[in-house]
């Protein structure tokens, strides 16, 4: 397992859409590997892998620090309900903001193996998986900023 470098808003990848993962093999699991150690490294909650400089739809979340959530081609099958609360990225580093996000999600995904996994989050895990999904169609929290903190 490696850390891996986190790219900065400024980035053209950070803006790029990201191309669907069609091959599931050993480097998938040791990309999905490399995000949570880098994820876990810079304290953040979750990572994408446009944010290392990898145009592919997968995205890892674990809001608690233990449960672990591997995101590979996600679908947001539903979202319900609004809640509003201050973000930040590991990519946008000094900006925070309070960002609308859906208050409940039911996200379709494949894991490292291709299985596909149905997940229904809600709260801070509903906030932070639309937070990632944004990333992989090349959208920042910075777009969706309703107002910026000092």
């Amino acid at each position: 397992m490696a850390i891996r470098e986190i790219v900065k808003v400024g980035d053209e990848v950070l803006r790029t859409k990201a191309k669907e993962v069609t091959e599931f093999n050993d480097s998938l699991g040791v990309l999905i590997d490399d995000m949570f150690d880098t994820m876990f490294k810079a304290d953040g909650v979750g990572l994408a892998a446009p944010q290392i400089g990898i145009l592919r739809r997968v995205c890892v979340v674990s809001v608690d620090g233990m449960t672990r959530y591997e995101l590979v081609n996600p679908v947001i099958l539903k979202a319900k309900g609004i809640q509003r609360g201050a973000e930040g990225c590991l990519s946008c580093p000094g900006r925070s903001g309070i960002v609308a996000r859906p208050k409940k999600m039911t996200v379709q995904a494949q894991d490292r193996f291709g299985e596909t996994k149905l997940y229904k989050v809600e709260g801070y895990a509903a906030c932070a998986f639309s937070h990632e999904i944004d990333h992989l169609d090349g959208i920042l929290f910075i777009d969706k900023i309703e107002q910026e903190e000092e």
